[in-house]
């Protein structure tokens, strides 16, 4: 569920900026030895709807336009001239599965499928380019086992930098394209680099891989690392409900990812079915409601075991003025705060209680992406790349109901995605858990 209101989206709002006309043949189809009927070059009338629902009806208006996004893929023109080009790739904010294969795999699209000479890596994300520090030259070879191992090979960083600096390193090093990898906070700043060239007069395509382990950008189906993510949730879980069965009064706590949106949480419950409560940002909760239902759990069937995304029930905890690089509220620790409250609550009750918390966030973040993602992420930078040899800038790489598309900058960072606690996710959820709607 996107938090943006779907009809309130127009066509104009899903407009891709260009940076101009395109007049460079592709090299693709020689690639291909040739056979240019092998390859499908997306033209700008092939357009992925908004809609998929009977929104499209209620839109009918004369004379306007359905709004659809521009699609993704190569084109059989380009704005620059491949074997000119030098390309520059930026990762930033928190680590995520899969940030060494979308690295890979722009390196070997823009090497082998584009002919692209030159291809630099800034190190630490944004403050590499704010501070102009020596990139690392990348090639076919230096990235060919990268995405074996999790993190990324450029590292990462948080935080502003002033984006007129950045694009005066950019161009020392003559960049025409920059790929940023990053979540809603470094796609601002992104969008302020584009926007800064394009005040500028200056002939940089800025396309943005949205990168967000939490999977809370709007429009778009799933966030890579996400799956990965969720799947290594629920090893933790299972770990998490085999100690809770095996001890008396066993009470598993796993605290999850999950800062404003509870997707990992729900998907990781939905994975393996031994969770008895779920409790996610976008619901709030009551603290006496849950332990006298987790009391009743325990009492009944012996253990239970209680995930909790990171950012849920925040209003039971002190708040905090304090925030971080990014500029995001610190979240008080509600993992913390439930495992008082339950080793309390059962020492009151005279209840025995034997509590076992896991905290596996760092660990899921570090980890090497998994074969879906791995795919996920080597198109995305396939389609990232086409984007950027066309000549669209402020603009990401997305997937809309299966096609690949070009999503604006502003669209991806105006609004959040969440779990909808009145959609299907959810009520797939409280079936699952058997917990009441509310505490």
């Amino acid at each position: 569920m996107n938090t943006a209101d779907v009809l309130a989206i127009t066509a104009e709002d899903l407009a891709i900026t260009r940076l101009g006309e395109r007049g460079v043949d592709t090299p693709l189809g020689e690639l291909l030895g040739g056979r240019e009927d092998t390859v499908h070059y997306v033209t700008e009338t092939d357009r992925v709807l908004l809609d998929d629902t009977l929104g499209v009806a209620v839109r009918r208006e004369p004379g306007r336009a359905l709004p659809a996004f521009n699609p993704g893929g190569p084109r059989a023109k380009l704005y620059f001239e491949p074997t000119g080009v030098t390309a520059a790739i930026v990762t930033c904010g928190g680590l995520c599965p899969g940030l060494n294969n979308v690295v890979r795999g722009l390196v070997l699209q823009l090497a082998n499928a584009y002919g692209v000479k030159s291809i630099l890596g800034f190190r630490n994300g944004f403050l590499g380019l704010a501070q102009d520090s020596e990139p690392l030259v990348l090639t076919p070879d230096n990235v060919r086992d990268i995405h074996k191992r999790g993190g990324t090979i450029l590292g990462t960083s948080r935080g502003d930098q002033d984006p007129a600096v950045m694009i005066d390193t950019l161009r020392r090093h003559e960049v025409h394209m920059l790929f940023v990898v990053g979540g809603d906070g470094t796609l601002r700043g992104a969008q302020k680099l584009a926007d800064e060239a394009l005040a500028r007069g200056i002939d940089l395509a800025v396309v943005g891989i949205p990168k967000t382990i939490d999977n809370d950008i709007p429009w778009i189906d799933q966030s890579f690392g996400f799956q990965t993510a969720f799947a290594r949730a629920a090893e933790s879980i299972a770990a998490a409900h085999t100690e809770a069965g095996s001890t008396l009064g066993g009470v598993g706590l796993v605290k999850l990812m999950g800062r404003h949106s509870g997707f990992i949480a729900a998907y990781a419950t939905l994975a393996n079915h031994d969770v008895d409560f779920t409790l996610i940002p976008e619901v709030p909760f009551s603290a006496e409601g849950l332990l006298a239902c987790l009391h009743a759990r325990v009492q009944r069937q012996g253990h239970a075991v209680v995930v909790v995304a990171e950012g849920a029930g925040q209003d039971l905890l002190p708040p905090s003025a304090e925030t971080d690089a990014s500029g995001n509220a610190r979240l008080g620790d509600i993992g913390a705060l439930l495992r008082q409250r339950i080793t309390g609550h059962f020492a009151r009750t005279g209840t025995p209680l034997s509590l076992r918390y896991v905290d596996p966030g760092y660990a899921i973040r570090s980890v090497p992406a998994n074969a879906f993602d791995a795919v996920y992420c080597t198109r995305l930078a396939q389609a990232a790349v086409h984007a950027g040899m066309a000549g669209f800038t402020s603009m990401v790489v997305a997937r809309w109901h299966g096609r690949f598309i070009h999503l604006p900058i502003a669209l991806a960072t105006a609004s959040r995605n969440q779990v909808d606690p009145h959609g299907d996710l959810w009520l797939s959820v409280l079936e699952a858990t058997g917990q009441p709607r509310q505490f």
